[in-house]
């Protein structure tokens, strides 16, 4: 009597090595996207905050504005409130970066209150901390911002 090996054991131990190696290739990609999510969320996470880097001429243009605020700021209520109108839609009008723009906005109007009211004038502090964010978005670009004392 000859008997032949049965063969259903050898497959049966072939499919559970396809089963564990598919499980391995499974996990280690999923492993790999997850990580790739991480990488990509912690880029996004340390960018975000970063500030806009506004152009050189960006930055002349707010000192430009900056120095003519001081001299505003010690003149007529009318003078500066059509200073401020003309100097207004000039920044809309050319500056590119709307955050520095906002930034030195804030020196116009501290400019028109403090001719309109000397006593408006805001602090050595409030300009300084004024002066440190617009200067954060002339960092890359060569220009220094310097933001005078105003109404003095």
């Amino acid at each position: 009597m000859t008997t032949t090996p049965a063969p259903a054991p050898a497959a049966k131990n072939d499919r559970e090595d396809n089963r564990k190696r598919n499980r391995l290739i499974i996990g280690a990609a999923t492993a790999v996207i997850a990580a790739a999510l991480v990488a990509g969320a912690a880029y996004w996470w340390q960018d975000h905050d970063k500030l806009s880097q506004a152009s050189a001429e960006d930055c002349k243009l707010a000192q430009r504005i900056i120095t003519e605020a001081e001299q505003i700021s010690t003149g007529s209520a009318a003078d500066a409130q059509k200073w401020w109108e003309q100097t207004g839609d000039e920044r809309r009008a050319q500056m590119e970066d709307g955050y520095l723009g906002a930034k030195i906005s804030n020196v116009e109007g501290h400019a028109l209150e403090t001719a309109k009211n000397p006593s408006a004038a805001p602090s050595a502090k409030e300009l300084k901390k004024l002066q440190e964010e617009a200067q954060g978005h002339c960092s890359a670009s060569g220009v220094t911002l310097s933001v005078p004392r105003l109404g003095s």
